[in-house]
């Protein structure tokens, strides 16, 4: 293994730049569907009934349009997730006992003039939200959706007359949105994504699949003032003006709803915040948020935050203590970690304490993410575990703790034996759910790979293959939630074929759950689903808490965001190591379909970035990366690629095999492996 520490002279240096430093422009950028104003318009007229010159409604603050009377009504179509107050100006009002009523959705199948889609309760008749009423008597100008009754998530806007056969006339139909709340222009990224997908119908897909998780995450980074309001309103009603916690702007679960701190959910969503906009601040006032509810005499933390303020999951206590090490990795926000430090480590102490003889924690905290059967020596809550051991022996030694990150480390390596003499069944190939099944669940089967609880790579490749066995046409299955899509557990699936080195079994399933996700009529084609049926329909849960109401579930759901982080970290191949990018790796995936990719972030330090482009001329791949001065990182060849490796001219190898490992210091690098010699 080549172990070559490179001190070359750069071709060009990247200066250290703050945070804010934005990623560069190009074609990349006609895909990030972040509105360019606070002040949205409808794109489209979807329906009109008894509604006179409805399409003049698209001319923004001109034009206007008559609603001939009770009954009528006209459906606008904003062209993509959108969420916040709208506005219009009543221009002429021929009755007093003339009114109003607006209803919204996301999904087009639960267009209605008379009902919203569901968003405080779900209820089998899909009728629990009905609609926002505008009261008679109207007055003539200017008039604002009250701010109580926000809708956070939805792309139709449907305004219906209810009062009298009098004519009212609207123009000047506008949203107000809401999100990112602290940031002026949405659109102003400090990450990207770029690449042609050859196999897939649209070749834009993975640049369109990356931007639509970006804007996701976006659209559930709200106000701290606007959550969903618990107790639920009565039926025909909804609010969110909530509080969500110690401080806003915050990141919570959904944009529809539920509108709360899920710390689980950013377990996916923080990466692909990281990767696209490095908008930490929502980020550390989550987690803040669930420290500052932790129970003081034992230490558990909350499921979710306020006004849920859910108790009684294990899992997600873990995760918590996951997205602590994310932020500070992230970010290296020590004064943060001082904090918290107190509360995190009475939190670790908590959920080792659930460790009984066997040398496996006993779940007992039983909620989750909606699977089934979680409860005793699971496997799914032991893989958590692990991965808190590991990142809390990281945070400890990042705070000057070294004995305590000594026996952190200790105890997730006792952790990972037992959990492999319990739960590895090698005559199939998998993990099995608990000590008492041979339930391969989907979920534990992804974090033994993707948090490294195997002992070796073979055990890896028989997990991804056993993994590919619960696809269906529209995506994976989980076995712990039979006829359930979750674009949540599939996004660790993604990321643990990409460790596993199958990239053509990683595209295979990006292509077809994430496919269906982003281009079918079911959605709203900008952001992500939070789950589906195994046969592609809404009724995501419909068994499991959900009431078979397929108008609650919710299409903007940050924890289906996956491919975001996983298109950065794997397939460009670029990833942090140490907190800022201090230390960082370029690992890239080059075995997917496509012949180039590009992409890059920036943190504290400044810009990172990669492009890359295989089968150029002689040359087997060939690589420029970027990472601040002050940095340090490690290039492994990609699976598949030897040959003569060059780095800024300079022969360095004759005989570079996959997995040689280089290490550089920061700078502008150009890296190119050839045929020569093979």
């Amino acid at each position: 293994m080549l172990s070559l520490i490179l001190s070359i002279l750069t071709i060009a240096v990247l200066a250290t730049q703050l945070s804010s430093q934005l990623a560069p422009s190009g074609p990349w950028d006609a895909f990030n569907y972040a509105p360019k104003t606070r002040i949205v318009y409808a794109t489209s007229i979807r329906h009109a009934e008894s509604t006179s010159e409805s399409e003049n409604l698209l001319n923004g603050d001109n034009g206007s349009a008559t609603l001939n009377g009770n009954g009528a009504w006209v459906t606008l179509d904003f062209g993509k997730e959108v969420g916040g107050l709208i506005s219009m100006n009543f221009d002429s009002i021929n009755s007093s006992s003339s009114s109003i009523s607006l209803a919204f959705t996301e999904s087009p199948m639960f267009i209605s003039p008379t009902l919203s889609d569901d968003s405080s309760f779900p209820i089998a008749t899909m009728n629990y939200d009905g609609v926002l009423s505008v009261p008679a008597p109207l007055d003539v100008g200017f008039w604002t959706q009250p701010a109580f009754s926000l809708r956070g998530g939805f792309r139709f806007l449907t305004i219906a007359s209810t009062g009298d056969e009098f004519p009212i006339t609207i123009s000047n139909v506008s949203c107000n949105i809401s999100f990112m709340p602290h940031v002026e222009d949405m659109t102003a990224y400090t990450g990207y994504f770029y690449a042609k997908d050859t196999e897939f119908e649209d070749e834009d897909f993975l640049t369109k699949l990356w931007y639509a998780g970006a804007y996701t995450v976006q659209t559930n980074t709200v106000a701290v003032n606007t959550g969903r309001q618990v107790p639920f309103e009565p039926q025909g009603h909804w609010a969110n003006n909530a509080t969500l916690g110690v401080a806003g702007p915050i990141i919570v679960d959904g944009a529809k709803r539920d509108r709360a701190v899920w710390p689980g959910d950013m377990g996916i969503a923080v990466p692909t915040q990281f990767v696209s906009t490095f908008d930490l601040i929502p980020t550390r006032n989550a987690l803040s948020t669930m420290f500052a509810n932790i129970n003081p005499q034992t230490g558990a933390l909350p499921e979710s935050g306020p006004p849920l303020s859910q108790l009684g999951s294990d899992t997600y206590h873990c995760w918590t203590l996951i997205g602590s090490y994310n932020y500070y990795l992230y970010s290296g926000d020590d004064e943060w970690l001082n904090t918290i430090w107190a509360n995190y480590t009475l939190a670790v102490s908590f959920i080792e304490g659930k460790v009984d003889d066997s040398g496996l924690l006993n779940v007992t905290g039983l909620r989750d993410w909606a699977r089934q059967g979680g409860g005793g020596h699971n496997s799914e809550g032991n893989a958590i575990l692990y991965k808190v051991l590991t990142t809390a022996s990281a945070l400890a030694s990042y705070a000057n703790q070294s004995s305590l990150s000594r026996a952190y480390a200790a105890n997730a390596s006792s952790l990972k034996t037992t959990f492999n003499t319990a739960f590895w069944m090698p005559d199939v190939g998998m993990y099995r759910d608990n000590t008492s099944t041979t339930l391969t669940p989907q979920d534990a089967n992804s974090f033994a790979v993707l948090f490294n609880v195997t002992l070796n790579d073979t055990q890896k490749e028989m997990v991804s293959q056993g993994l590919e066995k619960n696809w269906v046409e529209f995506g994976a299955v989980p076995p712990e939630l039979p006829d359930t899509i979750s674009p949540f557990i599939s996004g660790f699936e993604l990321q643990a074929h990409f460790v596993a080195g199958n990239d053509s079994r990683a595209f295979d399933l990006l292509h077809r759950e994430w496919g269906y996700i982003l281009y079918t009529n079911l959605s709203v084609q900008s952001t992500l689903v939070e789950g589906l049926t195994a046969n592609g329909s809404l009724y995501y849960r419909y068994y499991q808490g959900y009431n078979d109401d397929a108008a609650y579930t919710s299409h903007s759901h940050g924890w289906s965001s996956g491919p975001t982080s996983a298109l950065t970290f794997y397939v460009a191949g670029l990833t942090i190591t140490a907190p800022q990018g201090r230390e960082w790796s370029l690992a890239p995936h080059v075995g997917g379909p496509m012949n180039r990719s590009q992409a890059g972030f920036s943190t504290a330090l400044g810009w990172f970035g990669v492009e890359w482009e295989r089968g150029v001329g002689e040359s087997v791949l060939s690589l420029n990366v970027s990472s601040p001065e002050s940095t340090s990182g490690v290039f492994t060849v990609p699976r598949g690629v030897n040959g003569t490796l060059r780095v800024n001219g300079t022969e360095v190898s004759k005989d570079a095999r996959e997995g040689d490992t280089i290490e550089f210091q920061g700078g502008y690098w150009q890296i190119l492996i050839t045929n020569e010699n093979v």
